[in-house]
């Protein structure tokens, strides 16, 4: 069961067979990507299984230029129906796979459509990480949850936890207090990597209580999610060394917000190069390994380094400008 965040669809239901461009994404740096596409009179596609991205995930934006405490899905709408003002395309469908063949790509879709592209932009963001502890899989939308204010409203007057120590951790934490009786913060260090003005605010709130350090070590429950194992853990010369110390702590939800990962299997799949962490490695131009692809926004090595929704739109403007130069030289569009 999931609160659903209200966003504008697309309603084109038919795509043509070819493209000048095809956008793969359609969160800041997607919609940003075919909105400089469109002016630049490009055919473009967005292809997307979820449109928004994850910033449609999020309660307030407050750092976005000109645009102060707009709702997350509030601000997607608006990066999508600018795009689409321009004649951008739309496609709601999950991408399978993409192959090169000559100078055209050819898009497997996962409806069985195929659409061909002269040139591709990858704004694949990030998904979040997970904890990867028994019963994290089972209890999934059963009590387990990776987005707060999504279904924060879901838990009013319950008691909940929440697992991470940066900013996400943070402004979801606040999210949770307004809705639940209870919020644990639980992390593995006693230290956080969150702002320190976040930080304070979450101290000051008197229905979060700080469980560290530990770890969760197992997500009990029958039917849904009725308590954690925590295990006490030290730092030692910067490492997490687990004690022989357990606690079961009886909540009703867990909130998972231990940091993102890129979403780039679909890159490695046609062979661009991603870095050690698996971040798709781009040029100032937003160009990767592969003649005609570009990307842009949090899926790249630079993007990752800075995740604001302003550099990703920054990001999908070079990127749209980068491909119709290729186009103008390739194709002399």
């Amino acid at each position: 069961m999931t609160f659903q965040i209200s966003l504008s669809l697309p309603t084109k239901k038919e795509i043509r067979k070819e493209y000048d461009l095809v956008i793969v994404g359609a969160g800041p740096a997607g919609c940003s990507a075919a909105l400089y596409a469109r002016r630049y009179t490009l055919s473009t596609l967005i292809i997307a299984k979820k449109f928004g991205g994850l910033i449609a995930d999020a309660e307030i934006v407050d750092n976005y230029p000109g645009l102060p405490e707009i709702s997350g899905s509030d601000l997607a709408n608006k990066f999508l129906e600018h795009a689409k003002k321009y004649g951008a395309e739309t496609y709601m469908q999950e991408v399978l796979e993409i192959q090169k063949q000559d100078n055209i790509f050819v898009i497997k879709l996962a409806d069985g459509k195929e659409v061909r592209a002269k040139s591709i932009i990858l704004a694949l963001g990030e998904k979040h990480r997970k904890l990867n502890v028994p019963g994290e899989k089972e209890f999934e939308g059963r009590g387990v949850s990776y987005c707060a204010v999504c279904d924060a409203p879901l838990f009013k007057n319950e008691v909940v936890a929440i697992v991470g120590g940066g900013n996400v951790a943070f402004s979801d934490v606040q999210v949770l207090a307004k809705h639940a009786k209870k919020v644990y913060l639980i992390h593995r260090r006693n230290w956080f990597r969150a702002d320190p003005i976040e930080i304070e605010k979450v101290k000051k709130t008197p229905n979060i209580e700080f469980k560290t350090p530990y770890i969760i070590k197992e997500i009990r429950g029958k039917e849904k999610v009725e308590s954690l194992l925590l295990q006490k853990v030290k730092e030692e010369n910067g490492k997490i060394v687990e004690l022989n110390e357990f606690e079961e702590l009886k909540v009703s939800g867990l909130f998972v917000a231990i940091g993102l990962i890129p979403n780039t299997e679909l890159a490695e799949k046609l062979g661009i190069e991603l870095d050690q962490k698996g971040y798709i490695v781009v040029d100032d131009c937003m160009k990767t390994n592969i003649e005609g692809v570009f990307a842009a926004g949090d899926c790249t090595n630079k993007g990752a380094k800075f995740r604001q929704v302003v550099l990703a739109a920054a990001q999908g403007a070079i990127a749209a400008t980068s491909a119709f130069k290729y186009l103008k030289e390739k194709f002399s569009i």
